[in-house]
């Protein structure tokens, strides 16, 4: 990420937390990416210079606790309405850049109502989108985006077609939407990864900044507790068992 050319006990640091974020220690789980996600979207609006022109939605679920890290406003929304309300925020005040922080318990459940009418109607926002496939906050349950024979804490058997349907891609219905402007699906488990992540959050503030319509990222995240692995053994698996169900890379670009 960005390189930092200061000195410090005669030492150059290259690396340092953005002012955008808050100086609280983190309390996600040992390996979760919602620190890593945190990090490269705070990185991106400090280098923009929008901290004091940016507003944060985030619902219910281990989202809300951006709230504690986020040194922007930020606005809390009832579970799976963040799309909703930050689509308000946005209407009243059209100068902020304004983006909801969702999972996928949150955006692909209870709200995909909410989501599929925001990017439908093209509200100029950026919804980012961490899909670990679980309710990572209560215990671990099935989510919408669960993947076939998944095993939690409701599936102890693994999730099963015929009882429980089939995991919901909602990115991709996203993108078929007319309002949808950019979609695009990525993960934060290597640096190169991270890398994309920080490219695509730029692109879709720039975006807003033009008044493009929606934009819609999707991170491809583990979780290590609900999963019940370690962190390593959950970057794994994740690279083996979802990104052939979720592959990262764009879904939907501008033309030209």
């Amino acid at each position: 990420m960005e390189h930092v050319a200061t000195s410090v006990d005669g030492m150059e640091l290259v690396y340092e937390r953005p002012s955008t974020l808050t100086d609280t220690p983190m309390h996600y789980c040992p390996g979760c990416a919602h620190g890593v996600v945190h990090r490269v979207l705070m990185e991106v609006i400090q280098e923009m210079g929008i901290q004091d022109r940016t507003v944060g939605v985030a619902p219910v679920g281990c989202s809300v606790f951006a709230y504690n890290y986020m040194n922007i406003d930020m606005q809390e929304a009832a579970h799976g309405r963040a799309s909703a309300v930050a689509t308000g925020i946005k209407r009243i005040l059209p100068d902020r850049f304004v983006f909801s922080y969702q999972g996928d318990g949150d955006l692909a459940a209870i709200g995909t109502g909410e989501t599929i009418h925001t990017a439908n109607r093209g509200e100029n926002i950026l919804v980012v989108f961490i899909n670990n496939a679980i309710y990572g906050m209560t215990g671990g349950q099935m989510a919408p985006t669960t993947l076939l024979g998944m095993v939690t804490s409701t599936t102890p058997y693994g999730r099963e077609s015929a009882v429980m349907g089939f995991p919901l891609k909602i990115t991709d219905l996203v993108a078929q939407l007319p309002g949808a402007y950019y979609v695009t699906r990525q993960s934060v488990h290597t640096p190169t990864a991270a890398r994309k992540l920080k490219k695509a959050i730029r692109n879709s503030l720039e975006y807003q900044k033009q008044n493009r319509g929606t934009c819609f990222i999707e991170v491809v995240s583990n979780c290590p507790s609900g999963w019940k692995m370690t962190p390593r053994e959950s970057n794994e698996w994740m690279e083996k068992n979802m990104f052939p169900f979720y592959p990262p890379g764009d879904l939907k670009i501008p033309r030209g």
